[in-house]
């Protein structure tokens, strides 16, 4: 019985432990690829691929649940969102959209996912939490390819392929309620933390354009590499980074400043990124590298190329 009495005592004393470790696991990084029909799952603690994922046919866009459980996937070739249980490694719903849906996002708090379709010239709103879709919402921009939510969940920003102007989303109206002008082709799109502010990559004039949401305007234009594409903003708002397709490169863009402090080598064609909760290091999606290059923010170096599908087109962290 003493011994009994130690043992169970270990043990009481070892689950907070335990639990502390489980929450302070490093995240994953989820790799849709779309030429391999997959998603490669990289453990961000040693940048490794700790298993694949099918998903449809031509997976592009991802966004997950806050808690990681749900995976959001865009499959162009089924015109569809695949809801895939994260748990189970597989998709537990298909939301038929409209012809060739792309990039998605979710909202922080997981109450709704956004997708744009680029033939409908629309973005699909749906609950986060059941996938029933809520709105198809018209925008100006033709063949659109990110609605992004901005961090307090009021505005989803989109951009298009066919534009020169981003257009802005009330989400709780369902509707557009504004363009704001920037270069030919904006691409990806990043906010500040408060909200206050948006980042675009325009692809075609090779510029970030630094957006006041509160005016509604284009405050500022930075000039980036060749095909400027993806935007990932640091989670103190300090830092912006933005992919260079034809150069293979990541920018490091200081906020206060607005100006350009590193040039980051990658892979071939980067195209969208995210970066960790804690901002210790971001993920650069390289289409036609087949790879994921990992850059340090602190030191603003690439500090490892992991490979996995084929044609990764993003990335998302939780």
């Amino acid at each position: 019985m003493p011994n009994l009495f130690f043992r169970l005592r270990q043990i009481c004393w070892l689950l907070p432990v335990l639990a502390g470790t489980a929450v302070q696991a490093a995240p994953f990084a989820y790799v849709p690829n779309e030429k391999s029909g997959s998603v490669s799952v990289i453990d961000t603690a040693t940048d490794q691929v700790v298993r694949q994922i099918a998903a449809g046919q031509r997976p592009r866009g991802i966004a997950a649940d806050p808690g990681g459980k749900q995976l959001f996937v865009t499959d162009a070739a089924s015109s569809a969102l695949l809801l895939i249980d994260n748990v189970a490694g597989a998709p537990a719903r298909k939301v038929t959209l409209g012809k060739s849906p792309e990039g998605v996002s979710a909202s922080l708090d997981g109450s709704h996912v956004a997708v744009a379709v680029e033939e409908n010239n629309s973005v699909a709103l749906l609950d986060g939490h059941t996938g029933i879709l809520l709105a198809d919402i018209k925008v100006q921009g033709r063949n659109p390819e990110h609605a992004v939510f901005s961090p307090d969940g009021r505005w989803l920003l989109v951009s298009a392929e066919e534009a020169e102007q981003v257009d802005v989303i009330d989400v709780a109206q369902r509707r557009q309620v504004a363009s704001i002008a920037v270069g030919l082709r904006p691409r990806g799109i990043g906010f500040s933390p408060d909200s206050g502010r948006a980042y675009v990559a325009c692809e075609m004039v090779n510029a970030v354009y630094v957006i006041d949401m509160r005016q509604r305007k284009a405050i500022a234009t930075i000039p980036a590499g060749k095909n400027a594409n993806g935007i990932a903003v640091h989670p103190s708002g300090k830092q912006v980074y933005v992919s260079n397709g034809i150069d293979g490169t990541v920018m490091v863009i200081d906020t206060a400043s607005n100006q350009v402090t590193a040039t980051i080598a990658v892979g071939k064609r980067p195209w969208n990124m995210a970066i960790t909760p804690d901002g210790a290091k971001l993920y650069v999606a390289n289409g036609r590298s087949n790879s994921v290059s990992v850059i340090d923010t602190a030191s603003a170096r690439k500090v490892a190329d992991i490979a996995v599908g084929e044609l990764p087109w993003g990335v998302v962290i939780r």
